[in-house]
């Protein structure tokens, strides 16, 4: 596979960044200390190169119609300047993709699908298009994409706005988005600013031309200097929406798990009308209810589950670790794992098999970390 570079590759590097492949694209792992990150995004705020993410334009007359039929949401509720997530699915229920939608106009959407999933998810949608008046067009390869998420992240971005412009980035809620001029360097840009994120903080995504990302990363950089702003890199982004119990595709998310058992079932919309890709297996799915669900562990020792630990009951398996780390917001092991359903009542106590020696972890209710009310 050929790798892939952002458009902020070079301006990683300046920063010291350690590298890792994800999805094919060299990302920033971390720049100096992943715990480091990780309390900046908690405390003040952390600066994301996201533009290895995917961003698909869907327009026509029938946009709102033909995502009811391609994704399991009802996108044509979703008003203008709102963003809406959801999944793609096979015929069978499988999950293809989460993503994130935005409805830009009343016949204009922004999909947003994962790194590694963007050029399926694309050619998937072109084909599930047939018969309805759409477009769509995989502008991935021309549009970066960078967060600034934690507690600062209004306020540095503020001091990139004009002031006319400030109410419509105080005013936006939460998954809302809107088209914000912001100052980078010498170039005013009008770009598209959306009140979303994957950390468990508040924040913003900003949607850039390759061109302009170096200008508006480097804006951004010297906004938050002064409010503890930090580059911050894959590692701390993945602690941080697993404290947030948010669900990592390829991790919790694969076609082998379906919505139910992923605790996403309020995302399929069922009572809307008409059919839609993998409608007839996920009501059969929803009727049988889930094998296994998966849920949130707290650990009870020091030493952290991974991905792929056998989850136990006394000494039958009955379930498996998608995700795990030490939480440095709260001071001990947490993970997401799949357990038999008579297992997953928050409170019950099970080990997790860590290389031969077992630890006990007890289930709970998730998110793990919620954000205190701005």
């Amino acid at each position: 596979m050929t790798e892939k570079y952002t458009a902020l590759y070079e301006a990683h590097k300046q920063l010291g960044a350690s590298f890792t492949d994800f999805g094919g694209w060299q990302m920033p792992l971390k720049y100096s200390s992943e715990l480091a990150e990780h309390r900046a995004v908690r405390s003040a705020a952390g600066l994301f190169d996201l533009s290895h993410m995917g961003e698909v334009e869907v327009t026509g007359s029938d946009a709102g119609a033909f995502l009811d039929y391609a994704l399991v949401g009802k996108l044509s509720a979703v008003k203008p300047g709102r963003a809406k997530y959801s999944l793609i699915t096979n015929n069978g229920g499988g999950i293809i993709d989460d993503l994130i939608s935005y409805r830009l106009a009343e016949n204009a959407y922004l999909v947003v699908p994962n790194a590694g999933n963007a050029d399926t998810v694309a050619a998937e949608l072109a084909t599930r298009g047939e018969g309805f008046d759409v477009t769509v067009n995989n502008v991935s390869a021309d549009t970066s994409l960078v967060a600034v998420q934690g507690p600062a992240a209004e306020a540095i971005l503020l001091a990139l706005v004009p002031a006319q412009q400030h109410d419509a980035v105080t005013g936006m809620k939460y998954y809302a988005a809107d088209t914000v001029e912001i100052t980078a360097g010498e170039k005013t840009l009008r770009l598209l600013v959306a009140r979303t994120g994957y950390t468990g903080e508040d924040g913003f995504e900003i949607y850039v031309p390759n061109d302009d990302a170096a200008a508006l990363w480097d804006a951004l950089l010297a906004a938050g200097a002064d409010s503890g702003l930090v580059p911050a890199g894959l590692a701390c982004r993945d602690s941080l929406r697993l404290e947030a119990g948010m669900p990592l595709y390829g991790n919790e998310l694969t076609l082998d798990t379906d919505p139910y058992a992923a605790g996403l079932g309020p995302v399929v919309a069922l009572s809307k009308e008409g059919d839609f890709v993998g409608r007839a297996a996920l009501e059969a799915r929803k009727e049988a209810g889930p094998v296994r669900r998966l849920v949130g562990l707290k650990g009870s020792g020091r030493r952290s589950a991974r991905s792929h630990y056998p989850v136990l009951d006394g000494d039958t398996v009955i379930g498996e670790v998608t995700s795990g780390a030490p939480s440095p917001t709260l001071g001990f092991p947490i993970a997401l794992a799949y357990v038999d359903a008579a297992f997953t009542e928050p409170g019950t106590m099970l080990s997790v098999d860590l290389r031969g020696k077992p630890e006990t972890f007890t289930v709970v209710e998730l998110p793990f970390y919620k954000r205190s009310k701005q």
